[in-house]
């Protein structure tokens, strides 16, 4: 009897460093992965940036060796990759430019002239749910491009997110998708849920893509069997959409890694200039809808400060793993005993405390992760308010941390603190937005597993 095939869909999970390509069963269960990382190029002035011909190559280089594997049917195709990032395309759908760097600095005196023009940055920031954030706003890059290679942007047929520039590879088709829009690009007014006015003022608008739902596909020409090709999604919205489809009930997810973001998509509260101040921004969910979200540099921090540990106590930097959480220590180190209030600033950062203060690394290190989650705690109560939630769910590196999640539920007695663990919600999410293409099941409803973490209770 001759084996059948796998019905499978694609998901090309596009990170900054690393580059994914999952197939997904109809039970959402991972049949293949394959990994890259790329040597980063640079623009025309110097600066490093991803290379956008190697990404390009690589898409189609792993399609060639799935379409060649006997095992599966490839049914559908998906992109989620990082926003801020556009690819600015010719009439031949060639790249005219490299794929700039969202770290890239942002021109001061450009900077000052479009925020005079339209109407200040305070003002605007409102407007857009974008922070002021140079390169990092990507519109701001559209204006750059304009103003200092006029001649070059008159040659620009279609300008792309990079989700869909990916997409467009396979399809030929130019598509805007709203999660990219949504993502700090000071392009969407959130107020008028429209472009806002100085795309159009700017001549702009006429070569940005139209706008698709997250769920659009379209037929491939690129060679192979028949399948149809999503049309990408932004990687933090697109990590949402599991925990969308799966739970009913208000929720904040807390998704952590270099950066610790938590999302609020039931806050549909507009944007406080308090909380721009504090970088707070909106994404856009999947189906359009406004998600509240805070950002923190935790897990940049983490790695940095596990470092210093590791070498001041003479430890291999994996025994951080396996720290065990300990409510003695952190009430040694709360004043022992003493009423200990979550979002009372601690004196000093962790990062400015001299370590010959602790008496061993256990304890140098709860003290990181107080510090980590007291900045959180602030962070995460930043969309929290308002809103009718009471559950928490962390997923990503700190979910697997004892000592995070246990100070977290401290930090949070009145919310329900959850551990999720979905191993690559971003690609399952992209490949949840196209179910209903390629997969006759119905929708699953149990591909999160949780842990419940609640207070412990020795008193702080």
């Amino acid at each position: 009897m001759r084996n059948e095939k796998i019905p499978v869909v694609a998901v090309f999970d596009v990170g900054k460093t690393n580059k994914k390509l999952f197939l997904f069963d109809m039970d959402y269960r991972v049949v293949f992965e394959r990994s890259a990382r790329f040597t980063e190029t640079i623009d025309e002035d110097g600066d490093p940036c991803e290379n956008i011909d190697s990404l390009r190559l690589s898409v189609f280089d792993s399609l060639s060796e799935v379409f060649n594997n006997p095992k599966f049917e490839l049914r559908a195709i998906n992109f989620a990759s990082y926003g801020a990032s556009l690819v600015y395309i010719d009439e031949n759908g060639k790249p005219l430019t490299p794929l700039y760097n969202y770290l890239k600095v942002y021109p001061e005196h450009l900077k000052r002239e479009f925020y005079m023009k339209y109407g200040g940055e305070e003002a605007f920031a409102v407007k857009t749910a974008s922070p002021v954030l140079g390169s990092l706003n990507s519109g701001m890059q559209l204006y750059r491009l304009k103003k200092e290679r006029p001649s070059l942007f008159e040659d620009v047929h279609s300008i792309l997110h990079l989700p869909q520039y990916l997409s467009f590879l396979l399809t030929g088709k130019a598509y805007t998708e709203k999660t990219s829009l949504g993502c700090h690009t000071n392009l969407w007014d959130f107020q008028k849920q429209d472009y806002h006015d100085w795309v159009s003022v700017e001549g702009i608008s006429e070569k940005l893509a139209p706008v698709v739902p997250a769920n659009h596909v379209s037929p491939a020409i690129f060679p192979g069997k028949q399948y149809e090709v999503g049309v990408g999604l932004h990687d933090s919205s697109s990590a949402l959409i599991p925990y969308l489809i799966s739970f009913r009930e208000p929720f904040v997810l807390l998704s952590t890694g270099t950066w610790c973001i938590s999302l609020n998509p039931f806050n549909q509260a507009a944007l406080t200039v308090n909380e721009l101040t504090n970088d707070v921004l909106c994404y856009m969910q999947y189906e359009g809808k406004q998600v509240k979200a805070s950002r923190l540099f935790s897990g940049y921090a983490y790695e940095q400060q596990t470092k210093r540990l590791a070498k001041h106590f003479g430890v291999d930097i994996l025994m951080f793993r396996e720290v065990v959480y300990s409510p003695h220590v952190i009430a040694k180190l709360t004043q022992k005993g003493e009423e200990f209030s979550i979002d009372a600033p601690a004196a000093l950062k962790f990062e400015d405390k001299p370590l010959q203060q602790y008496n061993d690394v256990n304890e140098a290190y709860h003290d990181l992760m107080l510090d980590l989650v007291r900045q959180q705690f602030i962070a995460t109560g930043l969309v929290l308010k308002g809103s009718n939630v009471n559950r928490i769910f962390v997923d990503g590196g700190f979910s697997k941390n004892s000592v995070f999640m246990h100070l977290l539920a401290e930090a949070f007695p009145d919310q329900e603190v959850y551990a999720a663990h979905m191993p690559q919600a971003t690609a399952i999410g992209a490949a949840l937005a196209i179910h209903n293409s390629w997969n006759e099941k119905p929708m699953p409803n149990d591909i999160i597993s949780l842990k419940l973490y609640t207070p412990a209770k020795t008193k702080f």
